[in-house]
């Protein structure tokens, strides 16, 4: 075969060496060539050739031999290749995993010390020369080393605000002194509440009655002062404010002299109710002679504490151990009808709720016999909040709970609640209550675990009238996602939970609807430096 180019390499003709074929010479067929495009071919062959051939060459070399020089420079090249399998990552993952899987069964000896930084284990690697199973041994010690560390962290941050939550600020403290101490010395803070002219009103049931029931004078003046600032017609409410002794005369001080007209106001003490003692009310009697129920919420409660709980779940344990659930003032709800023997009707407000709008439509619900218009807690836009049944409040490993009642249930809202007092002296509600609180100190405190909800839900079961969800917002006290636009729109939100507004560990975004109702240019509140955050 022969080849002829033409001297201005325009044409290229190729013949057999023997003339064979001649009459084949490629004359019209013949394929014309740019030289410029030839050029570039050979240079560009002449750079990819060797690239392709030493790229080929070190990912076969990096695969130590377990993939073959087409697969490697597909793993380069073609991440997306439709012809790529995935075996080799997938052994080597296994082996990763069975490598894991031996160290984790193998531990270190106690008294080796384990790195506490990864810069330390790969130092100490490396001067020590390990093997991959030691390194993965220590590596399992370290991470386990860890996660108790952090186990131990979260308890101790879940007990401090525990604590905290169950403490009194410095400001209300100092708050509660000034004003008995004004109590013993100024006749205006002692001046009768309401003035014996309109004592009869404290019974008139065409008035709107609310009960609130506490120990904080900060807080009671939030929920008085925002409930009548929100009513269309404030002469119409009369407040029952119950306090225990202690802080009798604080409270009454401060409703002395901050004059709250046309509203009616009335303070009382728990020592003023001659038939409030342990004989004649059972829980007062289980609460003061049990030395468990003491030790419960009194003792050691880091103690029994499950760290593998998550953080919630852990606050809300430390919670229901608070000292407050064994006070008298946290019971008092369950003998409303006998506080209050001449009225009708009640409305129920804790001392962690703030009123937003009038709630004198409350007392025009048809209650169709039932007892207690709650706002019920299974069902809500907010899963943290409205997904409560009665598995979460009871123990259901129990048979004397089991046998009883559906763990699907749903719950209500204890703190913002309408009480018909005519039904309820009908029922046997209040010795129901006395019934179980009975059995679950019996068994140990085994039934339950959270103070007073738990026997109010068996107490009030099957008379509890749901009212609409807006009346009453809750978990503004445990979660700071609350929506603020659902709590611009509530009735009543509630800061149920362990961030009470005016604790140092509350949710600053939530903490000025509350705030909003305190006057900070108050002389006593100025005085003890009680300040807006």
């Amino acid at each position: 075969m022969q080849v002829h180019i033409s001297p201005s390499m325009r044409r290229i003709t190729i013949s057999t060496t023997n003339g064979f074929l001649d009459p084949m010479k490629l004359k019209g067929a013949v394929r014309y060539l740019s030289y410029r495009c030839l050029f570039w071919t050979i240079l560009i062959l002449v750079f990819l050739l060797p690239f392709l051939f030493i790229t080929t060459m070190l990912a076969t070399l990096e695969g130590a031999n377990t993939c073959t020089s087409i697969y490697c420079l597909t793993r380069k090249f073609g991440p997306r290749a439709p012809w790529r399998t995935t075996n080799i990552p997938q052994q080597y993952s296994r082996e990763f995993i069975t490598a894991l899987e031996l160290a984790a069964k193998n531990k270190l000896p106690k008294d080796d010390p384990v790195p506490e930084t990864i810069h330390a284990l790969i130092d100490e690697a490396r001067a020590k020369n390990y093997d991959t199973n030691t390194l993965l041994v220590t590596l399992t010690a370290m991470v386990e080393n860890k996660d108790a560390q952090a186990r131990a962290a979260r308890l101790q941050e879940a007990l401090y605000r525990h604590f905290a939550s169950s403490g009194i600020p410095k400001g209300m403290h100092c708050l509660s002194l000034k004003l008995t101490s004004e109590y013993s010395t100024n006749a205006l803070a002692r001046k009768d509440l309401p003035s014996p002219e309109l004592a009869p009103r404290l019974t008139d049931n065409s008035r709107h009655h609310y009960v609130v029931a506490t120990d904080n004078v900060l807080a009671a003046s939030v929920v008085v002062s925002s409930t009548l600032k929100n009513a269309a017609d404030p002469g119409k409410i009369v407040f029952h404010v119950i306090t225990d002794q202690k802080t009798y005369a604080a409270m009454h001080s401060w409703f002395s002299l901050h004059s709250l007209s046309p509203a009616i106001v009335e303070v009382k003490g728990v020592h003023q109710f001659d038939w409030l003692t342990k004989d004649n009310v059972p829980v007062l009697e289980v609460l003061e002679s049990s030395a468990d129920i003491l030790h419960y919420y009194h003792g050691d409660h880091s103690k029994g504490t499950d760290l593998t709980d998550s953080p919630t779940i852990l606050a809300a344990k430390l919670q229901a151990r608070s000292p407050k659930y064994i006070s008298i003032m946290n019971h008092l709800r369950i003998y409303l009808p006998d506080l209050f023997p001449q009225l009708n009707k009640v409305l129920f407000l804790d001392d962690d709720v703030v009123v937003q709008k009038d709630l004198a439509p409350l007392w025009d619900i048809d209650m169709r016999g039932k007892v207690n218009g709650a706002v019920e807690t299974c069902r809500g836009e907010d899963p943290w909040v409205m997904s409560k049944h009665f598995r979460n409040y009871f123990n259901f490993s129990n048979p004397v709970i089991s046998n009883t009642f559906n763990p699907e249930q749903c719950a209500w809202a204890y703190g913002m609640n309408i009480f018909d007092l005519r039904e309820w002296r009908k029922t046997e509600i209040t010795k129901i209550y006395h019934r179980w609180q009975k059995q679950n100190h019996r068994s140990n405190l085994t039934l339950w675990r959270l103070g007073t909800l738990p026997p109010a839900l068996i107490a009030f079961d099957t008379y509890v009238h749901p009212i609409p969800s807006s009346w009453h917002m809750l978990g503004l006290g445990y979660h700071r996602e609350s929506s603020v636009e659902n709590i611009k729109k509530s009735a009543v939100i509630h800061y149920n939970g362990q961030a009470k507004p005016w604790l140092e560990i509350g949710f600053p975004e939530l903490r000025p609807f509350w705030s909003k109702y305190v006057n900070y240019s108050n002389e006593f509140i100025r005085h003890c430096n009680i300040l807006q955050h």
